[in-house]
């Protein structure tokens, strides 16, 4: 068995995230979140977006696993790109432990990334050329002309985690796939219940500590959260994306006026009860309620470790986004989930998407 700190595949952090769907709706939305499209690729229809150490690529490219996973899915991310220290190595030492192949064709004077399949059909490339010097971007793409390639943004600075929705009993089989390609291990489990269904969520994370990825899976039968993702989404996928800021304030201030959708606000008494559950916290309380934050953490022992987080309305079909804020906190905002988890539970309710009789079935 590998050793449980070992990195057998070098994983250094996201690279990129590539969606497929509407272009010109993604484009609105990248751009809402404070993107800048900064470059174009040289022979295929691919647009790269940044905001300070976040890549994302739209691709509307026909023909082409991004047009085949929208029309299984519509829209969402098709991709992820892992930094990892030598491409090759990385992509032999998966495939030699049962990672499937996935054949991209490419143009002439393209780089040949390699990847495999992931969940929902979609792919994971390896990616050793990052950074300032003799990137991917620098060979595959044209940047314009006068673009800042550094932009700020709305201050986004890393993608934290990003979350698998998946069929009841496949917890295990993702939980596995991680595991024995990459080396993942489990730092959290939640069993979360409602008033009428729930669900279990554990979460994973690289050797490397970057790359982290929560698994969801409902616990009983009966149309509860997971249940209407899969069948939205028309199976697996990744469910909403989470990246970090050094001042979740200030950034969501930005995001609201560019005209980004948020979920519905927590009740006044979620506000009125935090001194009580996080006492000393040392948080605006009424700032955060302006705003709809919400906060976790542990406030033990004199020593705050703090989680601030919001999620914005379903973007792309039932995926969605996760702005977080780490103080030391190094968790998912397990205290909140719960809170989360019935909101969207009563915004069931009002769609009629759930019935009274539901919560016989937990």
């Amino acid at each position: 068995m590998t050793d449980i700190h070992a990195n057998p595949a070098g994983l250094d952090g996201f690279e990129f995230l590539e969606f497929a769907g509407d272009k010109d709706k993604l484009d609105k939305m990248f751009r809402q979140m404070g993107f800048t499209p900064i470059a174009q690729h040289r022979s295929k229809d691919v647009t790269l977006y940044r905001q300070n150490g976040i890549n994302f690529l739209l691709n509307s490219e026909p023909n082409s696993p991004a047009a085949w996973f929208a029309e299984e899915h519509n829209e969402g991310a098709c991709a992820m790109g892992f930094r990892v220290a030598d491409a090759n190595a990385a992509y032999q030492h998966v495939l030699a432990n049962g990672a499937e192949p996935a054949r991209i064709d490419t143009g002439w004077m393209e780089l040949k990334l390699p990847a495999i399949r992931g969940i929902g059909n979609s792919l994971i490339y390896f990616i050793d050329r990052y950074g300032n010097e003799a990137n991917i971007y620098d060979i595959d793409f044209k940047y314009f002309e006068g673009v800042d390639r550094d932009p700020v943004g709305a201050g986004l600075e890393v993608i934290d985690h990003l979350t698998h929705n998946v069929y009841r009993g496949r917890m295990k089989f993702w939980a596995n796939f991680y595991e024995k390609l990459f080396n993942f291990r489990e730092i959290r489990f939640f069993d979360i219940k409602g008033e009428y269904t729930g669900l279990t969520s554990q979460a994973l994370t690289a050797p490397d500590g970057k790359i982290k990825i929560p698994l969801n899976e409902e616990a009983k039968e009966g149309g509860g959260q997971i249940e209407e993702f899969l069948m939205d989404f028309n199976g697996e996928g990744i469910q909403h994306i989470a990246m970090s800021t050094p001042d979740i304030y200030q950034t969501i201030d930005t995001l609201r006026a560019n005209g980004l959708p948020f979920m519905t606000p927590p009740p006044a008494t979620y506000y009125s009860m935090l001194e009580e559950r996080l006492p000393n916290h040392g948080e605006p309380v009424e700032e955060m309620k302006a705003r709809g934050l919400l906060l976790d953490g542990s406030t033990e022992n004199d020593d705050p470790r703090l989680l601030l987080q919001i999620f914005t309305g379903n973007l792309m079909g039932p995926v969605f986004f996760e702005i977080i804020q780490r103080k030391k906190d190094d968790g998912f905002g397990e205290g909140n989930f719960k809170a989360l988890f019935e909101s969207i539970e009563r915004d069931q309710m009002e769609r009629g998407v759930l019935k009274a009789d539901a919560r016989e079935t937990v």
